[in-house]
């Protein structure tokens, strides 16, 4: 099993919204992705949360958080690209079930004060009912 915590950036077949809802099954292409959080549920299972990173500036209808340079570098992304998290969809897999997590694929980690910010902006998301859920293993 894969050991992952919140705030992890992983490279990850990262499922768009806009393409489950059509039918499609695995991510075009491994991505950075950052783990907004994991939990562990009733039954025991670790619930992950999976967020997409994306070098294309989100539309003003989209929620997303700007990487700072100095996370891009902890998370041993490109220093020099702006980034953005992406708040308002999210693949929702369980640890103990998935097969999308190379255990060779983590890239680095956010710090825990960009963690927490991501992690609070994405509640922040789901209680406005703007949060749109993507399940890989559900």
């Amino acid at each position: 099993m894969v050991d992952v915590k919140q705030g992890d950036v992983w490279s990850y077949e990262y499922l768009w919204k806009h393409e489950y809802d059509v039918g499609i099954e695995h991510g075009r292409k491994p991505r950075p992705a950052a783990l907004v959080a994991t939990v562990t549920g009733q039954d025991g299972r670790t619930n992950l949360f999976i967020l997409a990173i994306t070098s294309k500036r989100p539309t003003t209808d989209r929620f997303a958080v700007e990487v700072p340079e100095i996370e891009r570098a902890r998370a041993g992304l490109d220093r020099d690209m702006p980034l953005w998290v992406i708040l308002d969809e999210y693949n929702h897999e369980f640890l103990e079930t998935t097969y999308h997590f190379d255990p060779g694929g983590k890239i680095g980690s956010f710090s825990a004060a960009f963690s927490n910010k991501a992690l609070a902006a994405f509640i922040d998301v789901a209680k406005v009912g703007k949060l749109r859920k993507v399940p890989r293993s559900d």
